[in-house]
């Protein structure tokens, strides 16, 4: 029996070698820089930075070189399930670097991973170089996976090193070889990681010592009918101090075509019509055996010559350290808009922190000026991998908010002049294409976030106000074609007051599934919609969508019975019956594996992504309403129980963020600081499995750091409710209003960062002071009070449950008991 390679490669790894990822130089250069730290005024912070948590797991966090939401991200391309590219599995082989990946996208086809490049030796000379996937994929060598903000490496076990760094559209990479070996290399013009190639063309300049490449491939999450056009410059020269020898083009398939064409300098190939899967690139050497390769890369969505200049503008002749060294001052200054009390801070807690903001500036992806379609030319800010609205409208935007009103801005720029162009704000956007919308028209809780907490500055910010408002009007109101990727099913919505299942819309297109959960969303995108009005004084529109956001109750099935509670959320027929769905159907508990309960068309639960249990607890701005149709506080307060005792609860399910918060409503707040501490030390951690699943564009990331701060934001609102620090003190400055507040967590007691929380332990919120003034109520306050103004926050915590589960004189606003009467 003949044995390939990689099959021996795998027999190795199965019996003997254990290829552990990433080093554990890791963990000890960043637990060495905490304890450091605390005896340092101006640490680095980019330091206590562990890119790869999230990297295993099912997490789906890119951990390559890129500089806050820059449109690269280099990194290293695996076998397997890698929807970002890297996963940390020691199972799977490496395929190339490339430089276009996104991050936490959940994309079960992967996204990006175009112009990978591939080092390798060839004893045999340029004839006998792996060109296509299953040749040239190798294992690294255990224990080199190295990352910081703004840098990545990776060593294979061929003893090649591979290393990035990057600007926001371009970055260089470095390659050390074995000494006395002959470095050649493959680019790949075709292979990407959905396989999603529909032709392209690459041109080899030898004198000049460059390869441009362009071509069209397919969305990640969205209608693959859809296409998107990259380009990418490759300077091979490093400044005339490498010298290229051998070079040509390849074309391989999986059924032994391996031809390569010495000293061709030009493809030119289109899709495959016949369905033939060719691959395709180009295959060079360098003169002599020289121990280091830097090769600097362009991309842009524009055109060859713009990924050469923007190569050529961003980076020149700067050296490899520099441009590392300028990115990483890059991250230092978004890093630092919260400093915390790292001597006093358990070291577990400052590094999920720190690494969590670091995702939550990692996308989405800066891609302006580098537009097509129907936004070339833009003069609006342009982001692209919006994946997707419906996973970080709860916690994303809400940091971003607090910290950076500057960036927010240009996203919230982007999200109108999607509206602008297409009529209809982007759900999701994959690259410049739209995606599947999931649960209705997100965008609009988002810009309408940003309107209540910042309309004051948005002309200044650069925001329309008038437009954005216009904006969540045509979502709420406009029936699109096709809902399957942009706005929502209105005409149906509006006409019966939910979204009914089996009904006939002739005017539109759209996947006739998520009824029930839709209508929740629609309810929740109505809200703000309804803020906006109230802000800008449109008396008619705050009453009809004051009204269309309590229509949640439209879908609540009183007499649906489960573990003794009565009363769910089930989708509905037209003619107003029920149509049953268990509740515990598509929950952590079901019991049928081959359920559907995502995007998929028999998907006949009526819920995405969830159950109706889960569902039943999502009004986030009319929780008191909810309390209120399951039978009052007693009530509610047993049904949260069963539901966390029961294993119903997913901490990596999106609907679930505010639902261990929903005590408070219920006047029992300590409940809330309990379940936070059993979610944050049962599901997240400092490991490449340190996210409870995929990362959903850091919207994980980002509830996680709201748990670590002791606070909770009310998304298109500008309540933020009260919980108990992980932290004994920190600051969050605001980068536009040059603003800063600091909380104290008074009494802190380090053993408090523990589940179950130890008896006679500090940890529940006795009361609050703002700039020395004890507030009445200890659940709640406001961004317009605190972190607008700055000012001094000091959090005081009891050992006494009894006390701490008071909210004092109000639980946090709901809108059918009155709150959100007025805008700020």
């Amino acid at each position: 029996m003949v044995v390939s390679t990689r099959s021996l490669q795998l027999l190795l790894l199965s019996t003997a070698l254990v290829y552990a990822q990433p080093s554990p130089e890791v963990q000890k250069r960043i637990s060495a820089a905490i304890a450091a730290a605390a005896n340092e005024s101006n640490p680095d912070l980019t330091a206590f930075v562990n890119p790869f948590i999230g990297t295993d797991n099912g997490g789906d966090v890119c951990p390559g070189a890129s500089i806050p939401f820059g449109m690269v991200k280099f990194t290293t391309d695996f076998t397997g399930f890698a929807p970002a590219g890297y996963v940390a599995d020691p199972t799977q082989t490496v395929r190339g670097l490339s430089p276009l990946h996104d991050s936490g996208t959940g994309s079960s086809l992967g996204s990006y991973g175009n112009f990978e490049i591939m080092p390798m030796t060839c004893p045999g000379g340029f004839d006998t170089c792996a060109t296509m996937l299953t040749d040239r994929e190798t294992f690294r060598k255990n224990n080199t996976d190295e990352a910081s903000p703004g840098y990545f490496a990776l060593t294979l076990d061929n003893n090649i090193k591979m290393e990035a760094t990057s600007t926001r559209r371009a970055g260089l990479e470095r390659f050390t070889f074995p000494e006395g070996s002959k470095p050649f290399f493959v680019l790949d013009l075709s292979n990407d990681l959905p396989d999603s190639f529909a032709g392209g063309t690459l041109n080899i300049d030898a004198d000049q010592g460059r390869i441009t490449i362009e071509g069209s491939w397919g969305s990640s999450f969205g209608p693959t009918r859809f296409n998107y056009q990259a380009f990418a410059c490759y300077d091979l020269l490093n400044n005339g101090n490498q010298t290229l020898d051998q070079f040509g083009v390849w074309q391989a398939n999986a059924f032994g075509l391996d031809a390569k064409g010495l000293g061709q300098t030009h493809l030119n190939v289109t899709r495959s019509l016949i369905g033939d899967d060719y691959e395709y690139g180009a295959l060079i050497s360098y003169e002599g055996t020289p121990e280091e390769i830097i090769i600097r890369v362009g991309v842009s969505f524009v055109s060859t010559d713009q990924a050469c200049s923007n190569a050529e503008e961003e980076i020149g002749t700067t050296s490899f350290d520099d441009i590392r060294a300028q990115s990483q001052a890059l991250w230092n200054e978004k890093l630092s808009s919260i400093e915390i009390d790292i001597a006093n801070t358990p070291p577990n807690v400052t590094e999920m922190l720190y690494s969590s903001l670091y995702r939550a500036s990692l996308t989405p992806n800066n891609a302006t000026g580098e537009t097509q379609g129907p936004f070339a030319n833009t003069t609006s800010f342009f982001f692209d991998s919006l994946y997707c609205s419906w996973d970080t409208f709860r916690t994303f935007y809400p940091l971003m908010a607090l910290q950076h009103p500057t960036d927010f801005a240009q996203i919230v720029d982007s999200y109108i002049d999607g509206w602008r162009k297409l009529g209809w704000m982007p759900e999701c956007r994959a690259n410049h294409l739209p995606g599947y919308t999931q649960g209705g028209s997100s965008g609009d809780v988002i810009v309408g976030h940003f309107a209540i907490n910042y309309h004051n500055e948005a002309a200044e910010l650069g925001v329309d106000l008038n437009d954005l408002y216009s904006a969540m009007l045509a979502d709420a109101n406009l029936n699109p074609p096709e809902w399957n990727i942009m706005g929502r099913e209105s005409n149906l919505h509006t006409a019966f007051g939910y979204v009914p299942f089996d009904a006939i819309d002739p005017s539109s297109t759209g996947r006739q599934t998520r009824e029930g959960s839709r209508t929740l969303e629609y309810a929740f995108e109505d809200f703000s919609i309804r803020q906006v009005s109230l802000l800008l004084n449109n008396s008619a529109n705050e009453e009809i969508f004051f009204n269309r956001s309590l229509w949640y109750r439209n879908v609540w099935d009183p007499t649906v019975v489960n573990s003794g509670f009565k009363g769910f959320m089930q989708k509905r027929f037209p003619n107003g019956s029920f149509f049953f769905t268990d509740p515990t159907d598509c929950s952590p508990i079901d019991t049928d594996p081959n359920r559907e309960c995502s995007l998929q068309p028999d998907n006949i639960e009526g819920f995405y992504e969830s159950s109706s249990w889960e569902y039943s607890f999502f009004a986030p701005h009319d929780v008191n309403g909810l309390i209120t149709l399951m039978g009052g506080n007693t009530t509610f307060v047993n049904r949260l129980d069963h539901y966390f005792n029961a294993g119903l609860f997913l901490a990596g399910n999106e609907p679930s963020f505010q639902t261990a918060v929903g005590y408070h409503y219920a006047n029992q707040p300590a409940k809330s600081v309990q379940q936070i501490r059993q979610i944050v030390l049962d599901n997240f951690g400092i490991t490449a499995g340190g996210l409870p699943g995929n990362d959903d564009q850091a919207a994980m990331a980002t509830v996680l750091t709201f748990h670590l701060l002791g606070l909770y934001p009310v998304p298109g609102s500008s309540q933020f409710l009260i919980l108990s620090p992980f932290i004994p003190k920190y600051t969050i400055h605001n980068t536009f209003l040059n603003t800063f507040t600091t909380v104290t967590t008074l009494g802190f007691d380090p053993k408090s960062i523990q589940t179950p929380i130890p008896n006679g332990t500090a940890a529940y919120v006795k009361n609050v002071t703002l700039n020395g003034v004890e507030l009445s109520g200890k659940c709640h306050f406001d961004f317009y009070d605190v972190f607008r103004l700055g000012g001094e926050v000091v959090i005081e915590v009891t050992d006494d449950i009894t006390q701490g589960n008071d909210c004092g004189s109000s639980v946090p606003e709901s809108l059918s008991a009155g709150g959100f009467a007025v805008a700020r």
